[in-house]
Formats: structure tokens, C-alpha cells, sequence
């Protein structure tokens, strides 16, 4: 059987942000619909926080594709040339089970990641946000950067990083990209005042941002925690906002940023309002006044690097791109 490999320069040509956005919505939409299976992330913590290996399984069946996200997550890699998460997802067929396509993890999830967030954004900010703040400057904090300024009508742009000529070289580099003004600032206090769209996309494991920071009417997309024991907000900041979530399951079994100051007594389970997908549907609503504080917690799901992965196997066939290699999967005969 032959097998279709699409490498990380080629996923960032097939999929365009704004593309993305759109996809991300169908499955957002489709999870919510109960068109989707996705179990809980299986995750290997390696000894002396070194690092974990991931595997996320997921169908949709809007799509007729199965397949795993498979993905190596070190934080150590800042500054290094190797990417934080780096792995393949596997697409298959539901027909046979075959495998169609393997496909670069880090550009997919670099771009998917902003794209959720985009949605959040569009469904949860108030209308008229557009003072960005970004804390974080690696490449989380790039695609981020990208999908608000499709998303919104950006008007200022900060940006705060733990390493100050991070911040720096982000600001120089992410302005000229886009033609827009982008100022890094000394402190993550100082990013977020006055900000109506906050985006944290940190590799901290101890929070980065706190409630009495955030103005009210705020919107932010907490990205960079993914881990029980890590979140970039403090309990304040957890407390006074309105929580939606990419998925409950998820959410409850996964998220430091929520089971941390739940564990302290400061938040309940009925403090998430939603999935972004129930919000999609019309079946929860979002925002409810111009000044309450939107919080959209992202871990991310196997059902978009699914998604993702399909539109860029479908695009490469379309237009000749990606290596074909054989790989096997056909019946051995017996006599």
C-alpha cells in the first residue's frame, strides 16, 4: 500500500490560517453534534521532567477518517533548533483501515492550536476587541499573533516573554511579517493593561497571568498549559472569568489552569460554561455582558489535528505535493 508523507514546510503550505479557521469550526461543530470520538490523550511522562510522548486518538465521521496524533512534548527545546512538540499524525481510512497519509505534528499543531483559538475568539470576544496582548513569544505566540490579526481589527499589539530578547526579536520580527507595530514590554503586567484580547502561549508551569491584571470585558485564550500540574493563570484569574473549554472530559481530567484552584475550593465544575462547539451550535450562550471577563482554555483535540491533517492529505493529492512510499498493509495469501 502506498502511503502519502507530507513534510512540515508543505503542511504550512497546505494550510493556510484562515482555511484552518473554517475547518476548525466544522469540527468543533461535529464534536459537539456527537459526530466524534475522542478518548482522553494517552501520555508517557518521562523521569526528571525531561519531557512526555503523547498519543490522541479520534473519528469523525463527517469526515469517514480515523487517526492518531502522535507527539513528543519538551520544553527544554527553547532556543534550541528543534521545536517544543514534534511527531506525525497518522490518517486512515474507514473503508479498509488503511493508512493514508503520515503528516508533519509540529506545523499542524502550531496552526490548528491559533485556529481554535480564533474561533474562541470570534464567539467570545465583545465586538470591537482589538488591544492584543501575547505572552509568550515562541511558536504558539507567532500563529496566535496571526490568526487574531485575521479574526479581529487589530488595533495595538504587545507582546512579553520571560526572556526579554525574546520579546525583543518576536516584536522585530512578527512586525515586519505583518506590517503592523508590535511592542515588547518589560512586563507581563504591563502587556495585559488595558488589553480586551489576552492570548498566553507560555511554556510556565507556574502562572504568568493574575486577575487583578486583567481589565473587565477581557477575552483570553489560555494555550501553553496542557498538564495537571501546570497553568499560566493564577486562581484569581480563573475565578472571575467565564470558562468555555475546547472539551469538558478534557478539561476535568487534564487542565492545571482549572483543577488547580479547584482543588483549592475557589472554582467548581460548573464553573466551565460550555465547549466552544455547544456554542457553535446556538445550545450555550456565550458572552452574556460588555464587561465580564471570557475565558477560552485550550488543550487541544485529536478531532482537529484530524481535521487539519484531512484537508492538507486532500490538498497535497490535488496538487501533486508529499512523498509517496510503500509501507505495506496488503493481505499475505496463504495456501
Amino acid at each position: 500500500m502506498k502511503v502519502l508523507v507530507i513534510n512540515q514546510a508543505e503542511v504550512a503550505r497546505l494550510l493556510p490560517m484562515g482555511e484552518c479557521i473554517t475547518v476548525m469550526e466544522e469540527a468543533l461543530a461535529a464534536l459537539a453534534r456527537g459526530e466524534a470520538l475522542v478518548p482522553l490523550r494517552q501520555v508517557v511522562m518521562l523521569p526528571n521532567g525531561l519531557g512526555a510522548l503523547a498519543a490522541m486518538p479520534a473519528y469523525a465521521e463527517p469526515l469517514k477518517a480515523i487517526g492518531v496524533k502522535v507527539i513528543t512534548v519538551f520544553p527544554g527545546n527553547r532556543g534550541t533548533g528543534f521545536d517544543s512538540h514534534q511527531g506525525a499524525v497518522l490518517l486512515f481510512e474507514v473503508g479498509h483501515g488503511s493508512l493514508k497519509a503520515i503528516v508533519d505534528a509540529s506545523e499542524v499543531t502550531a496552526i490548528r492550536t491559533a485556529a481554535v483559538s480564533a474561533v474562541a475568539t470570534r464567539l467570545l470576544a465583545r465586538e470591537g476587541a482589538g488591544d492584543l496582548a501575547i505572552l509568550g513569544s515562541g511558536v504558539q505566540a507567532r500563529t496566535h499573533l496571526e490568526a487574531m490579526l485575521i479574526i479581529r481589527a487589530i488595533k495595538r499589539v504587545r507582546v512579553w516573554s520571560p526572556t526579554p530578547e525574546h520579546a525583543k526579536a518576536f516584536a522585530e520580527r512578527e512586525s515586519r511579517r505583518h506590517g503592523v507595530e508590535i511592542r515588547p514590554m518589560g512586563s507581563a503586567r504591563g502587556a495585559v493593561s488595558d488589553a480586551d484580547l489576552i492570548c498566553t502561549a507560555t511554556s510556565s508551569r507556574e502562572p504568568v497571568l493574575k486577575g487583578d491584571w486583567v481589565a473587565p470585558g477581557a477575552h483570553i485564550n489560555a494555550v501553553g498549559a496542557s498538564s495537571k500540574t501546570a497553568r499560566e493563570l493564577d486562581t484569581a484569574a480563573a475565578k472571575q472569568a467565564r470558562w468555555y473549554v475546547d472539551r469538558r472530559e478534557s478539561a476535568l481530567n487534564e487542565a492545571g489552569d482549572f483543577l488547580i484552584p479547584k482543588a483549592e475550593g475557589a472554582i467548581r465544575d460548573d464553573h466551565i460554561r460550555g465547549e466552544i462547539g455547544e456554542v457553535l451550535l446556538g445550545t450555550v450562550p456565550g458572552r452574556q455582558t460588555p464587561r465580564e471577563i471570557t475565558l477560552f482554555k485550550s488543550l487541544g483535540l485529536a478531532v482537529e489535528d484530524l481535521a487539519a491533517v484531512h484537508l492538507v492529505y486532500r490538498k497535497a493529492v490535488e496538487q501533486g505535493l508529499g512523498t509517496w512510499v510503500e509501507l505495506g498493509g496488503a493481505r499475505h495469501e496463504t495456501h
